[in-house]
């Protein structure tokens, strides 16, 4: 059952319209004070940091905290609440379950970031863009706030108690990845998993790690986000020497095997990588100058999850003066394409 101290939580994430509850003031503020004091990113400083890095992290720490705390009193909420007080009270403890997803991780990526770029703004929002409460002062404060649209989800028929964890890609990742991506001593084997990772994040690994978010649930990896800032460049760098790097390494012969083994994957994997890749017209460059993909495993049903992804990748590309994304997606991928579409 819910705690005493769940409780309180709850109320002061929803004290009233236009007071919050302790909990959520400290939220704002922690969020407010790590965004403009933030080491990493060339945002100009409201505030001067007195403290140094020791500080910034220290209430790194703390608003981290606090949005696990929250994350678990929305899991123990979906499985202790009645149903009535549940379906009632769900869909705001939900929104403000993906939101601080989003800002915490956000706020990590921060934090182990040495990028310096000017931050884009954007002019003043109209006033339906954001909505009211913790959630709408939130939206506001991201980098990608005015995008209500982004923001707008219908909540599950089916509530669930399921938690996740978003955060950047770190070091160690990584280094698991590419060790994952490899063929070994001999060079003679790549297995299914190193080759569904190579066709779908080798490039990013490689050539953009900085944009790159983890999404994990109790059973481990379960979604990620990658993105380029300057995908003209990216795209030039891929196709000039990440690419025939990685077809001498995997020769066309590799898979000759694969179908009878049922490595569709690895199969698959070997065209992409031995395939001329599609070009994207200059006009789409121009207008929308960064590249993203997301993806989530099968079992993640919940699309506010996946939302908390796309949200948090868009605002650290936001962050750092990008003014527009676009993605790749195969017409005949009708799981990717369901997949963009559901998150509008």
């Amino acid at each position: 059952p819910l705690t005493l101290e769940e409780v309180r939580m709850l109320v002061e994430l929803f004290y009233l319209p236009y007071h919050h509850g302790t909990l959520a003031q400290h939220l704002l503020e922690h969020f407010r004070w790590l965004w403009a004091n933030s080491l990493s990113v060339g945002v100009p400083a409201t505030a001067p940091d007195a403290c140094g890095g020791t500080c910034w992290r220290g209430r790194a720490q703390l608003f981290q905290l606090l949005c696990t705390q929250i994350c678990r009193l929305h899991s123990h909420f979906v499985s202790s609440a009645g149903r009535a007080l549940l379906y009632d009270l769900h869909p705001y403890l939900w929104d403000i379950r993906n939101m601080l997803l989003a800002a915490s991780a956000f706020v990590l990526w921060l934090g182990c970031r040495s990028i310096t770029a000017p931050v884009l703004l954007g002019g003043d929002a109209e006033p339906w863009a954001c909505r009211g409460g913790l959630f709408g002062e939130l939206q506001a404060l991201l980098p990608v706030g005015n995008s209500c649209d982004l923001f707008y989800h219908p909540p599950p028929l089916f509530p669930s108690s399921q938690l996740f964890l978003l955060r950047p890609l770190l070091p160690l990742d990584k280094e698991e990845a590419s060790l994952n991506f490899s063929l070994g001593q001999t060079g003679q084997q790549l297995s299914s998993a190193s080759a569904l990772v190579g066709r779908l994040l080798g490039s990013f690994l490689s050539l953009s790690p900085e944009y790159m978010f983890v999404l994990e649930d109790e059973d481990g990896p379960c979604g990620y986000a990658a993105g380029a800032l300057c995908a003209e460049g990216f795209l030039q760098q891929r196709d000039s020497s990440w690419l025939p790097a990685i077809r001498h390494k995997y020769p066309r012969d590799l898979g000759a095997g694969a179908a009878a083994l049922g490595q569709d994957v690895l199969e698959e994997a070997l065209l992409f990588f031995h395939a001329d890749p599609p070009s994207i017209p200059l006009p789409v460059l121009r207008r929308f100058p960064s590249l993203v993909q997301l993806g989530t495993a099968p079992r993640v049903l919940d699309v506010g999850a996946s939302r908390s992804l796309a949200i948090c990748l868009l605002s650290a590309l936001r962050a750092n003066g990008s003014r527009g994304v676009f993605c790749q997606v195969s017409a005949a991928d009708q799981q990717q394409l369901s997949f963009y579409s559901k998150l509008g």
